[in-house]
């Protein structure tokens, strides 16, 4: 890769097909975790297990580092997560960002791969981007969450975290189980938009309005549900309108 330039426009990132949507996602995470990496042609590379840099890696090492740790029990949205009509890969996505393992720039800024100059939001508002800003507090995100709201008919929520964010939203209408379980898949959806609509700001300088991202999340909670539920009777118009109606719920 070295040889073949992994600079933007460098061979090193040509592919023999197409990449699918969910590849090009974890590509261009992958390109910015090496934007600042620079390799020298003629210096060894090495790896070196941290945990123990004089005796090195072995097996019984990485076992026992991993069975030392407490074993958190689950709490309530960390079982929202694995909802069964949402894609997997957006599950796993909603498991790094209530861990805050996703590569905000706060986050790239800790681990020294970005300047610590380089952390404002890429919505534009100035602030630093952490999870809890990208997601929850960025002007531009919280009016799209308004505008969900709106849509689907329920109040604010009240909380401090992400995880409080998500467990409000979904037992914010109560009444019954389908009715979390929507609400659920919503939550899900919200937050798969605007981490694809941050990369696309990011990497390829597109900007959608809130207006534009509820439509996406609108077209993907009914792709989702349709999917999974092919006795679905309403087309995606019908589900654009009113969500709501077309489930039974008003």
């Amino acid at each position: 890769m070295f040889a073949l330039r992994w600079g933007e426009g460098g061979e090193a990132w040509e592919w023999r097909r197409q990449l699918r949507a969910w590849e090009e996602e974890m590509l261009r995470e992958c390109q910015t975790l090496l934007l600042t990496i620079f390799l020298q042609a003629h210096s060894v590379d090495r790896w070196q297990w941290r945990p123990d840099p004089v005796m090195g890696y072995s097996v019984r090492g990485a076992y026992e580092l991993l069975t030392s740790h407490v074993s958190v029990s689950m709490d309530d949205a960390d079982i929202l997560i694995w909802h069964p009509r949402v894609p997997l890969k957006v599950s796993i996505f909603a498991w790094r960002l209530l861990r805050d393992r996703l590569p905000t720039k706060i986050n790239l800024v800790t681990r020294g791969v970005l300047s610590s100059t380089a952390h404002s939001c890429v919505f534009g508002c100035g602030e630093a981007e952490s999870a809890h800003h990208l997601f929850i507090s960025c002007s531009t995100v919280g009016s799209l969450w308004d505008l969900v709201r709106s849509c689907i008919g329920i109040p604010l929520v009240d909380f401090t975290t992400l995880r409080d964010h998500f467990v409000q939203f979904a037992s914010s209408a109560g009444g019954s189980h389908g009715h979390r379980s929507f609400l659920q898949l919503i939550w899900l959806a919200c937050v798969w938009v605007v981490w694809t609509e941050r990369n696309h700001r990011l990497f390829t300088g597109s900007v959608d309005t809130p207006h534009i991202l509820l439509d996406k999340i609108k077209l993907f909670s009914f792709r989702w549900l349709k999917s999974t539920n092919v006795t679905l009777a309403y087309n995606y118009h019908s589900w654009w309108s009113s969500p709501m109606i077309c489930l039974g719920f008003v």
